[in-house]
């Protein structure tokens, strides 16, 4: 066993962890590989961690300390999980810096560019690395980009960086996760993303069949080094090498690759579908390479036997998202069960970042929806920490709280697979990364390890209009009380697709009895209203990649109505649906993002626009967008974008006479400035935000001097997006401007957004926190993906329990609900008979969404 860490730093004290709950990662007991792969012999187990020279040294209860207090430092976890760090096995960060203003990436000259390394480009002055690791993660395998078959080489970081994080310099060399560089690892990719890039240009590939050729022709170069090599060496084994004739054989172009041919690199590869997938495990019989991971692998839970035929006797593991899916052809046959039945079929479930795709601050996230989907708990806490650490082959190095084990720890606030878990403090090799961390303020709750029914989206759920429901525990909803005991279940009867009746109800369960109701016993039923879905393109677009399943993109001289491009009955509606989404708000998409034109309110249950009901409002709001995106030709800067919506309101107020066309997009703002719409706009920016609350003041003074300023006359104004919000929630609050947060964990990508708040333990609160203290109107919208559209219950359970006591449990979900109406003067809209039923809190991971109520019509029953 080790007794001091390669990357320990002289002076870094030792480090007493006391009373905390420890999840080490390993079975508790000896178990057989089937009951381990079962979760037999795991359990979170109370104990002290004792961290010396960089290494855990010792994990056990009441670690009695020799030595005085003064020689080490101590904290009191005071009974919070413990967990090893956070491992990413696919990110950008540190090549691909945030606020995206420049990107190393991709290495674009030519298709096949196995020479080329993440470490030669990666910055370690990254501000994302630090927003990372506050999440938990404290390794990450960068990657090079998708964009050519053979990207290059990645390399492993920790991420410590720097004085402040406990190291002596700042460099790449020092964040190197592995100084003695036992491994090497490479990225390569198939299917779209190359063929797209090359195919473009007209390079080629054009195809999957000329992406074959490039690997077999590539390996083929590499394996003619390697004999070459070979060759050589055996002749000198012969007879001497200081009689060979020449030196060893090398060229660098083909020498990675030759590595790879060898045995000696950790091949990860981007694949999506069955075809890429079984062409590449072709390709490792036919040159005998091993493949540790596929990345991204949408398609992989469908077919695990293709992956056991791979060379060198273990099938690669997957690499996925939980639920980010559908945003490109070979993401559409995705299902939020992937890691569950991966995992059931022996293949190695591993939820990843592809940082900054998604925000790998929030990893932990995605394995807690991994959880919720039907994956085992320990199998999904193994996912961020032992099998990357294992697949990276470092795992007997990180990834467990074991002795031995390189003392990367992280305590938590919650169980780290519930809802808005969030680390209490985080140590790289035994040094603390936070000086002065925000700690939530949480009660300390048992970590549990349980075995959940996995959320399923369901299909064709029973419709009934009459039916009764025993075991509701908890009513969230308005106009409806508990009017039952506490410790007792209520039950809700609906009659003819209406709620009659909830509590006791034995008159009314005695009338839907003799209508011969189906009476359905819930495990803790939750009753409150659906969620509504705002600021994302679902309903208009299918498939963001593909431009043929996408209403389409309005430029600055385009106006149009959202309600005319609606395209239902989609796999994007009916997984928002699923999830309890039974409304949503959209408007028609931008050129260069954002929104641009009138919204419009839909059901995402209905099958086509012309169903009863299924547009509930025909015109919701005016949309322009006012990110730094939205620059264009014809509007090149903020300052014009501001310029021409102040002279659009300002002619829409002069304008006495009808128009010829109410369709016009200047007989929309006619209709804002009347106060008859809303005006919402994309902003992330603080300055802008600044500039439109200047533009409302001086249209408002505009308008008040023709008439008497009233509350139809004031600009109702929404910002969409909100990054940055919070510098000015005063202002935004006395100005009477709502605020939907979209997404409501906003990540620095783009300069607009750059002073954007993390939360903690890094920032004292969110942008959330900042609105609520100064009584600003707030939502949560959608974001960044159509897909996020399932997420928004957890979204709201974030925003509770990070909330420090600011929200109750009703007042979350109205983030995701009845804010929206109420700031887009929408609340007549909202039928008293809309409402779901979940089994467990909608806003805790595992529950289950069981009834749906469509407005007095009918009710859908999952079983």
């Amino acid at each position: 066993m080790r007794t001091r860490n390669a990357r320990f730093v002289n002076g870094t004290k030792p480090m007493l962890i006391r009373n905390a709950t420890v999840w080490t990662g390993e079975p508790t007991s000896v178990t057989s590989p089937g009951q381990v792969h079962s979760g037999e012999g795991f359990a979170w187990v109370t104990s002290d961690v004792f961290i010396e020279y960089g290494l855990i040294k010792q994990v056990a209860p009441h670690i009695h300390m020799e030595e005085s207090a003064e020689t080490y430092e101590m904290f009191d976890a005071q009974g919070r999980p413990l967990t090893a760090g956070i491992v990413d096995m696919h990110s950008h960060a540190g090549v691909d810096p945030q606020p995206d203003l420049q990107d190393d990436t991709n290495e674009l000259s030519g298709d096949i560019t196995p020479y080329v390394r993440s470490i030669d480009a990666f910055d370690p002055l990254d501000q994302q690395i630090q927003w990372i690791k506050s999440g938990g993660v404290t390794t990450s395998l960068v990657l090079p980009g998708s964009g050519n078959n053979i990207g290059g080489e990645a390399f492993v970081f920790k991420f410590a960086v720097g004085e402040r994080n406990g190291r002596s310099e700042i460099s790449q060399q020092d964040m190197l996760a592995d100084p003695e560089h036992n491994w090497r690892y490479m990225k390569m990719a198939c299917g779209e993303n190359p063929k797209r890039v090359y195919g473009k240009i007209g390079r080629g590939p054009f195809s999957r069949l000329g992406e074959a050729w490039e690997f077999r022709h590539a390996f083929e170069e590499a394996s003619k080094m390697v004999k070459a090599q070979d060759d050589w060496c055996s002749a000198a084994d012969t007879i001497g090498a200081e009689n060979m004739g020449g030196y060893l054989p090398k060229e660098l172009r083909w020498e990675s690759l030759g590595a790879v041919l060898r045995g000696q690199v950790h091949v990860n590869t981007h694949c999506y579908t069955v075809a890429d997938l079984e062409a590449f495990v072709r390709h490792t019989n036919e040159w005998q390479f091993p493949i540790r991971a596929f990345h991204h692998a949408h398609q992989t839970y469908l077919v695990p036997e293709i992956l056991k035929r791979a060379w060198g006797g273990r099938p690669p593991a997957a690499a996925i998202f939980a639920d980010n899916m559908y945003y490109k052809v070979e993401a559409y046959t995705a299902s939020e069960q992937a890691g569950k039945i991966l995992y059931e079929n022996g293949i190695t479930p591993v939820y990843v970042s592809d940082n900054p795709v998604l925000n790998a601050q929030h990893l932990v996230f995605e394995a807690a929806k991994g959880y919720q989907y039907g994956l085992e708990y320990h199998a999904a806490l193994a996912s961020i920490t032992t099998a990357p650490a294992e697949l990276l082959g470092l795992g007997e190095r990180i990834g467990k709280i074991k002795p031995g084990f390189d003392a990367d720890v992280v305590v938590w606030d919650s169980d780290p697979l519930s809802v808005g878990a969030t680390p209490v403090q985080v140590w790289i090799d035994g040094a603390a990364q936070f000086k002065n961390p925000f700690i939530l303020r949480k009660p300390v709750v048992p970590p549990s390890f349980q075995t959940l029914k996995p959320h399923e989206t369901k299909a064709n759920p029973k419709v009934k209009e009459t039916i009764v429901f025993k075991g509701v525990t908890k009513v969230i909803i308005e106009g409806y009380t508990n009017n039952f005991v506490s410790n007792e279940t209520a039950n809700v009867v609906v009659l003819n697709g209406v709620i009659s009746c909830i509590g006791l109800c034995e008159n009314e369960i005695q009338t839907a009895s003799n209508e011969g109701a189906e009476v359905v016993t819930l495990i803790n039923g939750h009753l409150t209203r659906p969620f509504t879905a705002i600021g994302s393109t679902i309903g208009l677009s299918e498939i963001d990649g593909e431009k043929d399943t996408r209403d389409g993109d309005n430029t600055d001289a385009i106006w149009s109505r959202a309600v005319d491009g609606l395209a239902l009955d989609t796999k994007q509606l009916a997984a928002a649906y699923a999830h309890g989404v039974a409304r949503a708000i959209t408007a028609p998409s931008a050129k260069r993002g954002s929104s641009r034109g009138v919204s419009t309110g839909f059901l995402t249950s209905a099958q086509q626009a012309l169903d009863d009901g299924a547009v509930f409002a025909n015109e919701v709001a005016v949309h322009y967008p006012l990110t730094t995106s939205a620059k264009t030709e014809k509007t090149p800067s903020i300052s014009s974008l501001i310029g021409t919506l102040r002279k659009g309101l300002m002619n829409a107020i002069q304008s006495n006479g009808t128009t010829s066309d109410n369709f016009s997009e200047e007989a929309y703002l006619k209709r804002v400035v009347v106060g008859d719409l809303p005006l919402v706009l994309s902003i992330h920016s603080s300055d802008t935000i600044a500039a439109v609350l200047r533009v409302k003041q001086e249209v408002e003074s505009t308008l008040s001097a023709l008439t008497a300023l009233t509350a139809q006359t004031k600009l109702r104004i929404v910002i969409v997006g909100g990054a940055e919000s919070y510098l000015i929630a005063d202002e935004i609050a006395a100005a009477g401007v709502g605020i939907i947060l979209s997404p409501l964990q906003p990540y620095s990508s783009s300069w607009d957004q750059r002073r954007s708040l993390t939360g903690a333990p890094l920032t004292n609160g969110t942008a959330l926190e900042h609105l609520l203290d100064a009584g600003v109107m707030a939502a949560i919208g959608v974001g960044p993906e159509n897909s996020d559209a399932r997420n928004l219950r957890l979204m709201a359970g974030i925003a509770f329990r990070n909330s420090g006591g600011r929200l109750t449990e009703s007042q979350a979900l109205d983030l995701v609900g009845t804010n929206i109406y109420r700031m887009l003067g929408l609340n007549e809209s909202v039928s008293t008979n809309d409402f779901v039923i979940f089994e467990g809190s909608p806003l805790e991971i595992g529950s289950q969404l069981r009834v749906m109520g469509h407005g007095g019509k009918s009710i859908s029953f999952w079983a």
